[in-house]
């Protein structure tokens, strides 16, 4: 599995291209910016982008899928509960401000237990609602890109409609926390310390988990 990291767009967002090697096929995780230069380096990896793959409906996470979409005719993927955030009119307008543009309804739809193939790798769709109530991370042995869910050292915001503490803090307990703690978390913005982290890493060090979830 190939993994390219690009931070993107106005929002401090990372961007994931996720390839695999023997295929020559990509998808990309939450296209937010700069899709000129996500398309290039997907181009300059030799891959063929076959889906834009969103962990959540908020516009700075979308806002570049439809030039992503224009320029490699890949699919959009989006947890089905999270369809109303593609037609929200606020959404629309929020893309816009950041310099993007509305995305297009998601093309399929997934929910908790699908999988997403390219060749032999196999991205797992963990539903971790909380954030939004179709929040999801993509889990893949060794990796777990988690979006607005869990952030290196921190979590993702609860304030916002559809949004609920207690559903993000069950969804990290219950989805991710008892994957191996060697697991790299990808997580969807640079608010920590460092880009990435992993599974034991955020159980040990992550004051939200350690005081919500381990009680410490």
């Amino acid at each position: 599995m190939l993994i390219q990291p690009m931070l993107v767009g106005q929002m401090a967002v990372y961007c994931y291209i996720v390839g695999d090697e023997e295929t020559k096929t990509c998808l990309v995780i939450d296209p937010a910016g700069n899709e000129s230069d996500v398309v290039d380096q997907i181009g300059e990896l030799g891959l063929e982008c076959r889906y834009i793959v969103n962990t959540h409906g908020h516009p700075d996470h979308t806002c570049g899928n439809l030039r992503v979409q224009e320029m490699t005719g890949a699919r959009i993927v989006a947890h089905q509960a999270e369809i109303p955030h593609y037609q929200n009119p606020g959404s629309a307008n929020f893309a816009r401000m950041i310099g993007g543009d509305p995305s297009p309804p998601p093309d399929v739809t997934v929910i908790g237990g699908d999988t997403i193939d390219l060749g032999d790798l196999k991205l797992e769709v963990l539903h971790t609602p909380g954030h939004t109530r179709g929040g999801v991370c993509l889990h893949a042995p060794g990796h777990v890109f988690t979006g607005d869910t869990l952030f290196v050292g921190s979590i993702g915001r609860t304030d916002m409609p559809g949004a609920s503490m207690q559903q993000l803090m069950d969804s990290i307990r219950d989805k991710l926390l008892g994957l191996p703690d060697d697991t790299v978390v990808w997580p969807g913005h640079d608010y920590g310390p460092t880009p990435n982290s992993t599974i034991g890493r955020e159980k040990r060090d992550n004051p939200f988990v350690t005081e919500f979830i381990f009680g410490r």
